[in-house]
């Protein structure tokens, strides 16, 4: 190892918003020398509890679908953990192994796979607009079709396939709710427009939309958005993460792959860049 690896964000202070996975996130960025500010601005709602999320699961039981759309393979895979604990997930397995399975991108195929299911289609691009594109080109008139969401609606996914045609059942692993700790957030805000952030990380759309929202109500909209322009690195996993953030011109940086491990060299990369000028 070389002198400077492992503390390539030594006296950086990074912000992280994540509530799923901030364990893993926030040691690998210590493991290279940054101090962590911890501010989840999203909570997740406990799969078990999500009453929401039983009722459609029970629906795609009682109905007998023709398509199933998978987006995420941590959704999937969060939606399959909780109908276990329902005592539905071999009779969900019976049913989507009955559908048609089209699924955003390799993490959903292999998650598909693990319960022993097979796609008929798999996104190259890893995006919805490809998945719903592939959908629409093929018809999905007269079709009861499932789709998986992941922490936030698609109103023009979903939109889409029901001008089409579709009878479309949302199911939304992963719901989220208010952040349990609002104090920590506006503390956080608070040290972003003071100077006392050197970069903010995001992990999903939700999360960067609500940091604004929670800006917003704390007063403080107008001059975390322009410390996010001009000196603080805002760092997202991918372009869906970084969308609220684009919508508002505030500058992002993401890494080729959209995985937590990229996003932190990412972050190791660029800081020293972003602070030396």
């Amino acid at each position: 190892m070389s002198s400077t690896e492992g503390s390539e964000l030594r006296g950086r202070v990074v912000g992280i918003t994540a509530e799923r996975r901030s364990d893993e996130f926030r040691a690998a960025l210590e493991r290279k020398g940054a101090t962590v500010w911890h501010a989840p601005t999203i909570h997740i709602v406990p799969l078990p509890d999500d009453e929401q999320l039983r009722t459609a699961t029970e629906e795609v039981l009682r109905l007998s679908i023709d398509l199933a759309v998978i987006t995420t393979g941590q959704g999937f895979r969060g939606w399959f953990s909780a109908a276990g604990q329902w005592g539905l997930d071999d009779r969900l397995r019976a049913a989507l192994g009955r559908a048609r399975l089209v699924v955003r991108g390799p993490k959903a195929k292999g998650a598909v796979r693990g319960e022993g299911l097979t796609e008929e289609w798999s996104s190259p691009e890893e995006t919805n607009a490809d998945v719903l594109d592939y959908l629409l080109r093929h018809g999905v008139s007269g079709l009861r079709t499932a789709v998986q969401l992941h922490g936030a609606p698609l109103p023009e996914f979903v939109g889409a396939l029901t001008s089409a045609g579709a009878e479309v059942i949302e199911l939304q692993p992963y719901r989220w709710q208010r952040p349990r700790d609002v104090t920590a957030v506006a503390g956080m805000i608070d040290a972003a427009v003071a100077g006392g952030l050197d970069a903010i990380a995001f992990t999903s759309a939700p999360a960067a939309a609500n940091l604004l929202t929670l800006a917003a109500e704390h007063g403080r909209y107008e001059e975390l958005r322009t410390a996010l322009r001009e000196r603080v690195l805002c760092a997202c996993v991918g372009p869906v993460t970084a969308a609220p953030l684009v919508a508002e011109g505030i500058p992002v940086s993401q890494p080729e792959r959209q995985r937590l491990g990229a996003l932190v060299k990412l972050i190791a990369a660029e800081l020293p860049v972003v602070r030396s000028g």
